[in-house]
């Protein structure tokens, strides 16, 4: 099967410096729109000027660091793309690692001089809910499934590959109506690791044969078919169960290595959480 991999360039240009604790949805329209989503393992800064995506950053995950601490870490990394944080007309944040939340509040304040805009309850997606108790979503699987309906319609299916993977479903009248969470690859290796002292630590990727010569690539490859089996498989079932699916696209760290053996994944999108937040941005200005 053919597949598609999603992205966008990166741009360049000037905006005004915003005053300091203004809300996210004030500002001219021509700063910067700082879009950080926080997963377990890691954080991703996106930063957009109008419609281009001008920058992106990714740090490790630590609810222990300061605001200080991250602010010292994200500072060189706009100077080095040539950017101001002063800049920001707009800070949203997509997180499901709620102790973070008050330290992401203060970089949001002081870092970019911006009261941020989180995705919780309350704030507009354009998204029905059709969960039993949709507080329990988590707010990147309500991002990613606004981002998979407008870019590809629906009914459309998104993988995410992360600590946990999950799998989001839009049916076809558009509503978010919930999915699937199954333990990421990565998490799986780690248990096997360390429960069986025997088996030494590799590397998780696709190995260059089915049968392991050895006991690495037997490794290997139990955990990338075995992973491949586990998402084919759930994708198999939601596919029969939805019909006329317009898009399975995957998305997060593992997307592409897990894609390029699977049946049924059609694309790799590796912004689509990032435009999903901007696409609620929009609608909360």
């Amino acid at each position: 099967m053919s597949r598609r991999r999603s992205g966008s360039g990166h741009g360049s240009g000037g905006g005004a410096a915003p005053t300091a604790g203004r809300p996210a949805g004030a500002g001219s329209g021509d700063g910067l729109l700082v879009l950080i989503d926080v997963g377990n393992t890691n954080v991703v800064v996106g930063v957009y000027r109008g419609e281009a995506l001008v920058d992106s950053f990714r740090i490790s995950t630590d609810p222990q660091r300061t605001a200080d601490e991250h602010s010292a870490l994200l500072l060189p990394l706009f100077q080095r793309a040539g950017l101001d944080p002063a800049d920001a007309e707009a800070v949203v944040v997509s997180s499901v690692v709620p102790p973070l939340h008050p330290t992401l509040e203060r970089i949001a304040q002081r870092l970019f001089r911006r009261e941020p805009l989180f995705i919780e309850p309350g704030v507009k997606t354009g998204l029905p809910i059709r969960y039993d108790n949709p507080s329990e979503v988590g707010a990147d699987r309500i991002v990613n499934s606004v981002a998979a309906r407008e870019l590809y319609g629906s009914p459309v299916i998104v993988v995410d590959f992360g600590t946990a993977t999950t799998f989001d479903v839009v049916n076809a009248a558009g509503e978010y109506v919930g999915g699937i969470i199954a333990p990421g690859i990565g998490v799986s290796a780690e248990a096997l690791f360390a429960k069986a002292s025997r088996l030494r630590r590799v590397d998780v990727k696709k190995p260059s044969q089915l049968i392991g010569r050895d006991t690495s690539t037997a490794m290997q490859s139990g955990f990338y078919y075995g992973y491949v089996g586990l998402v084919d498989g759930i994708l198999e079932r939601l596919l029969a169960e939805v019909p006329e699916v317009k898009n399975v696209v995957a998305t997060g760290g593992q997307a592409s290595l897990i894609a390029g053996g699977s049946r049924y994944i059609r694309e790799v999108n590796d912004l689509i959480t990032l435009i999903g937040l901007k696409l609620i941005y929009e609608r909360n200005r």
